[in-house]
């Protein structure tokens, strides 16, 4: 058994899972979590507009990051992967991130493509899931990307068949054209069709008619299973594999667009670093549904707490 740890660091949350690792027998190996925690920390503020890490996104993360390091001291980690999407990919600044996180954690994080990003999402959302119901197709839609990840799984290997990572995310959207509180009805409109725009090259490079599953992860998808199930507080063993249909995942976006700031937040089960985002991340998700429950045979979507975070875990093995 080996003790694995795996940093994932997106445009708006920075997360973290130790895990025991379990060889199989036949070179594979399974997960048991130990320690899994987010924070948001908003790295990628701004950075759509300015191009660079702002200052107090730079301290929240290092602050974050420190605690992160210490809790793989004291869990005693064998061994340790970071890797940074979105945000720092497009930052100018960035090499002051990579330093920092060089003196944290003994090595800096990683800047992977948006095609590796898709394929340990992949991985990490369909180890668990029944083979014969694939293919599947995977969607992350993190806080600047969402990534579309068509492959099969045959309870020992993923293989992914085509993938494709977009510059489209619940806080990208949201600073570019949900502005009001709430967004406006022009503001809505815009943020469809910039969804639409930016979605269409995944849907052009992967061909999600084929899927038989569709799996939802990260935070966005994640808070919308968690408010369709009406919970009193944050859930993941009861959100993990719950199902939203095309009407639920419409009626809940509507939802969200409509609330004010406060409403939002006196959901319990909305992250407070969510509040503002979520329904940019809900716009990105109802595009994709519209897309694809006209292209697919499928009938809903299966929401999953396993992620580009288990991906990144069993990459170490």
């Amino acid at each position: 058994m080996t003790r694995v740890a795996a940093i994932d660091c997106g445009t708006n949350s920075i997360r973290l899972l130790v895990a025991d690792a379990t060889d199989r027998g036949d070179g594979t190996h399974w997960l048991r979590d130990v320690h899994r925690e987010m924070r948001i920390v908003r790295l990628g503020q701004g950075v759509d507009g300015t191009g660079v890490l702002a200052p107090e996104a730079l301290a929240r993360t290092r602050a974050a990051l420190a605690d992160y390091a210490a809790i793989l001291r004291r869990k005693g980690a064998e061994k340790v992967r970071m890797v940074a999407t979105s945000a720092t990919r497009d930052a100018a600044n960035r090499d002051e991130f990579f330093g920092m996180t060089a003196e944290l954690l003994g090595a800096p994080a990683e800047v992977i493509s948006g095609d590796e990003e898709a394929a340990l999402s992949f991985t990490g959302a369909v180890a668990g899931l029944e083979p014969d119901d694939g293919p599947f197709l995977v969607v992350d839609i993190g806080g600047g990307s969402t990534e579309l990840v068509l492959g099969g799984w045959d309870g020992v290997r993923a293989e992914v068949e085509a993938a494709r990572s977009v510059d489209i995310g619940c806080v990208r959207i949201t600073e570019r054209a949900l502005r009001s509180d709430p967004p406006t009805a022009a503001e809505v409109a815009a943020a469809d069709a910039l969804a639409e725009e930016i979605l269409a090259p995944a849907f052009a490079a992967v061909p999600v008619g084929r899927a038989r599953t569709w799996v939802g992860v990260a935070g966005t998808v994640t808070t919308l299973g968690a408010i369709a199930l009406k919970l009193d507080e944050y859930d993941s063993d009861a959100v993990h594999l719950s199902r939203l249909s095309a009407a639920q995942i419409a009626e809940l976006t509507e939802s969200l667009l409509t609330a004010t700031h406060d409403e939002r937040a006196a959901d319990p089960v909305i992250h407070p670093g969510r509040v503002d985002v979520i329904g940019g991340g809900a716009v990105v998700l109802r595009a994709l549904a519209r897309r694809l429950f006209a292209e697919t045979p499928v009938a809903d979507l299966v929401v999953s707490e396993h992620d580009i975070l288990d991906g990144i875990a069993l990459s170490l093995l």
